[in-house]
């Protein structure tokens, strides 16, 4: 139990990884009681001791330890986990008014797909603590094409600017069907990152579940031939 504890020490809410209100309680205060005092005080202190103050994703993640599964808050306590920033990604052509992002067929390719068949890598859970839209024009409907896109504001495709989005886990809903895709329409915000959409109710993602993005369109009018979306789930991730 205390090597857990050093393990974890990075970490505010070590509390919710440990499983200290729950049967693991017990462990830790036999182990206290066969200390001497001085070890004892030491580790009383660092159990009462404030964390350090996390800061943006990473705070949201550790404020929902309690959702992550076992195998999860056990690599963590052990140090075979810790946590990391990234970026899930997908790029999808704009072919009809429905897109899908994120598909149980999709295949793992550098610059298009970060993920294979739309689930996290195993043995992982992700926070989702904001979402990146944006959409650009290939030269060609060519792989390489499309790999050298460059992407930009959704504003300047009203077509798609004025669709609706959704995004759903295990059919959990993170972002409900209708809401509109002007909330990444970001060119008048100065310090929001382009087409960044951050969540004022995170939620996390397990490896185990399949990730539903869903665009929706109004209209093609306007969209060129070629037409590419760009999505992105920014959070904090564990990892080895």
């Amino acid at each position: 139990m205390l090597d857990q504890l050093e393990a974890t020490e990075q970490y505010n809410n070590q509390g919710a990884l440990l499983g200290l209100d729950g049967p693991e309680s017990e462990e830790l205060l036999g182990a206290l009681k066969k200390m001497n005092p001085l070890q004892r005080h030491k580790w009383m202190q660092k159990l009462s001791a404030p964390g350090h103050s996390s800061r943006g994703s990473r705070a949201e993640m550790e404020k929902h330890f309690a959702e992550l599964p076992q195998n999860i808050k056990d690599g963590l306590k052990k140090g075979e986990l810790r946590l990391a920033d990234t970026i899930v990604y997908v790029s999808k052509p704009v072919t009809s008014k429905t897109i899908k992002m994120f598909e149980p067929q999709d295949k793992k390719q550098v610059g298009l797909i970060a993920i294979s068949e739309g689930r996290l890598p195993k043995n992982s859970a992700m926070l989702v603590s904001g979402i990146i839209l944006l959409t650009g024009v290939a030269a060609s409907a060519g792989a390489d094409d499309i790999l050298a896109t460059t992407f930009g504001h959704l504003e300047a495709v009203p077509a798609i600017s004025n669709g609706e989005f959704s995004l759903k886990a295990n059919k959990k809903i993170i972002v409900p069907e209708g809401t509109s895709n002007r909330v990444f329409c970001t060119d008048n915000f100065h310090g929001i990152s382009l087409g960044y959409y951050k969540l004022a109710n995170p939620r996390v993602i397990q490896d185990d579940v399949i990730i539903e993005m869903q665009i929706e369109l109004g209209t093609m009018n306007g969209i060129a031939a070629n037409a590419q979306l760009f999505a992105g789930l920014h959070g904090t991730i564990t990892t080895p």
